[in-house]
């Protein structure tokens, strides 16, 4: 006779709790590409996250501005305040995979946004009196990153909690498509909010934009959120190591974004080379390049919004080749029009990639892991964007922009083809969908 830990029987109330009231919103009637926004909860946070991320963009166009400002131009005090940001990634984004998989998620979130907008409104008020000085810069750049650590992964998971598996391609598309819509609208109010009225105003407006995220979180009715049993032992960082090794299915599409992050995914560096050194094109047609690319990744992210399943395994190796041999073309393009054509498409490929790795990274993780595993996913996918920008920019300088378009595209195209010569794409036996029965890592001691 089997017994059911206490723990269980809540969680599996909860999962039904959820399914009724999906049921009763109608999701699953219907195949549209905003199908996702019919659950409340990722309503409520989608609409606060378009104004936070907006926001955001608002924030770091302000802040490279006023870095420039400040040091006369120097291009090594903004290379700074980028690494002070990406550097808590590279050493604290395990650690908020951990605290995503032991600790109450909208939690998390909620007290993350508000010591986000806290530092934003400290740097705001600094910036509005006159005062701010580089140094400070630095902390705040440095004290965001460290809150990214937690926040990016935790955000990561808890899309699943709100929508549940048969929706969460399409959320987390959903996501990446309103991303890409305030990385557009962000820096362009940014830009007239700097001319008339300086940059503090434009970073007071981000401090208040993280206020829409947490308002939709605390809206939320957590009987609907499909959370998992608290685990039974401590959740350690080495357990989603050890679980992620011993799952082929998430390992090679890791694989492929760490190299395709590592050498293909610097674009906010070899895009204004190219504009710059080869095209020798003004401001505004590097703004149009930018655009071109930006447009392209918008529409790549509608396209993964039709997806409804996990993604096979050559969904996410083809979609890297394509991102590869289009980022190669990239770099080759003659003219100016043949550029901004290559750049469309290969904002496409690039979007359509990284949310085909992700929905077969999520959607093949045991809800006990995902925090972890996708933390390791931030890790991977950010967290050696640095280091790729230092290996590119070094390759530029010596052999020109398009040679950091050349590089980024082979590696990726390499990677993706060894992927295929291996026949790591070749169908895997089903298994249990994952959070209801996928065999756990064996616990460290």
């Amino acid at each position: 006779m089997t017994t059911t830990r206490p723990g269980a029987r809540d969680t599996t109330k909860r999962a039904r709790r959820g399914r009724r009231g999906r049921r009763a919103e109608g999701v699953g009637s219907r195949r549209t590409p905003f199908r996702s926004l019919s659950v409340r909860n990722f309503r409520l946070f989608a609409v606060g996250q378009v104004v936070s991320v907006t926001g955001t963009w608002m924030m770091v166009t302000a802040q490279d501005w006023l870095v420039l400002s400040l040091t006369g131009d120097s291009g090594t005090a903004l290379g700074t305040v980028t690494a002070l940001q990406f550097t808590p990634l590279l050493l604290f984004t395990l650690y908020g995979g951990r605290l995503a998989d032991r600790h109450d998620k909208r939690l998390l979130l909620t007290v993350a946004n508000l010591v986000s907008g806290a530092l934003a409104l400290a740097l705001a008020v600094l910036v509005l009196a006159g005062s701010a000085q580089l140094w400070q810069l630095y902390l705040f750049a440095l004290g965001l990153g460290t809150v990214n650590a937690v926040e990016v992964p935790t955000r990561m998971a808890f899309v699943s909690e709100m929508v549940g598996p048969e929706l969460l391609p399409n959320a987390s598309a959903l996501s990446a498509a309103y991303f890409n819509t305030a990385r557009v609208v962000g820096p362009a109010l940014a830009g007239l909010l700097i001319s008339a009225v300086g940059e503090g105003t434009a970073m007071l407006l981000n401090a208040v934009s993280y206020l829409a995220t947490v308002t939709g979180l605390r809206l939320m009715r957590p009987g609907e959120l499909l959370r998992t049993a608290p685990p039974e032992r401590g959740v350690k960082v080495v357990d989603g190591l050890r679980y992620v090794r011993g799952h082929p299915d998430l390992f090679v599409p890791l694989a492929l974004v760490a190299v395709v992050g590592l050498f293909g995914f610097n674009f906010q560096l070899t895009l204004p080379l190219l504009a710059k050194t080869v095209f020798h094109s003004s401001a505004t047609a590097f703004g149009l390049l930018t655009t071109a690319f930006a447009a392209g990744s918008l529409l790549g992210a509608f396209a993964s919004t039709v997806r409804s399943a996990r993604p096979a395994a050559l969904t996410v190796t083809a979609s890297a080749l394509a991102f590869g041999l289009l980022e190669t073309a990239a770099g080759w393009s003659p003219t100016y029009a043949w550029a901004a054509l290559l750049l469309f498409l290969t904002g496409f490929a690039t979007l359509y990639f990284a949310q085909a790795a992700n929905h077969r990274i999520q959607l093949g993780s045991d809800a006990a892991y995902r925090g972890r595993v996708m933390a390791l996913y931030t890790l991977i996918l950010q967290g050696l964007t640095p280091l790729g920008a230092l290996l590119v920019g070094w390759l530029t300088v010596r052999h020109g922009a398009r040679s950091g378009l050349y590089v980024g595209g082979l590696a990726s195209s390499a990677a993706a083809l060894a992927v295929l010569l291996a026949g790591r794409t070749r169908r895997i036996p089903p298994q249990p969908p994952a959070g209801t029965g996928t065999p756990r890592a064996r616990p460290s001691p």
